[in-house]
């Protein structure tokens, strides 16, 4: 994990302004929240399409506004809400100005231990049968797609995120679901004559 700014000074080693003048406590709540959050906002930022080789600078400069911002939060809604309101405009701006006019999402990168062929093969199948699905959805169905199955966001923490009504939001989570059972069944014959399994 990258946790050095341009300056070469960390966000943990930066304490909000609030705590300049307010209780210590606020620095050591900032530091627990950029700990808990970077791969998520990582993620975020992946998925609005940030390059690979910008992600990381492009995860500071989310936080550095969090900790420009932090007086700003309100404490009834959620932190992963607001962060990934905060990650969807840092990325807008990086592709402000580009020619590149669609978001790429692209799975996160496997942290996990080496796995055996067949199971490594798999994976990747699972992974790109999940990104041709999501290729084929509108923005609006695949944004609430991604937080709901992906993250793991409820439904109101999607309508604070997005802007859109909660009511919306459970109507473009049941389309795409029910796209996405289609998918599945559509994918399972093609697997099984991959793999040489019987129907």
């Amino acid at each position: 994990m990258m946790d050095r700014t341009r300056g070469g000074q960390s966000p943990l080693d930066m304490p909000p302004l609030a705590a300049r003048s307010g209780p210590s406590g606020v620095a050591s709540e900032f530091a627990v929240v950029f700990r808990e959050h970077h791969d998520f906002v990582w993620r975020v930022l992946r998925y609005f399409g940030v390059p690979a080789e910008a992600v990381d600078d492009k995860v500071q400069d989310v936080f550095l506004v969090v900790y420009r911002r932090w007086d700003d939060f309100d404490r009834r809604s959620s932190m992963r809400s607001w962060l990934y309101g905060i990650a969807r405009r840092v990325a807008a701006d990086l592709r402000r100005g580009t020619e590149r006019a669609e978001r790429r999402l692209r799975a996160v990168p496997d942290r996990a231990p080496a796995v055996e062929p067949d199971q490594a093969l798999a994976q990747a199948e699972a992974a790109a049968f999940v990104e041709r699905f999501l290729a084929t959805l509108d923005d609006d169905k695949r944004e609430v797609f991604v937080l709901a199955e992906l993250e793991f966001l409820t439904a109101p923490e999607i309508a604070a995120a997005t802007g859109a009504n909660t009511n919306t939001v459970y109507s473009r989570l049941r389309a795409a679901r029910a796209l996405f059972d289609r998918a599945v069944r559509r994918f399972a014959p093609e697997l099984r004559r991959t793999h040489g399994q019987p129907r």
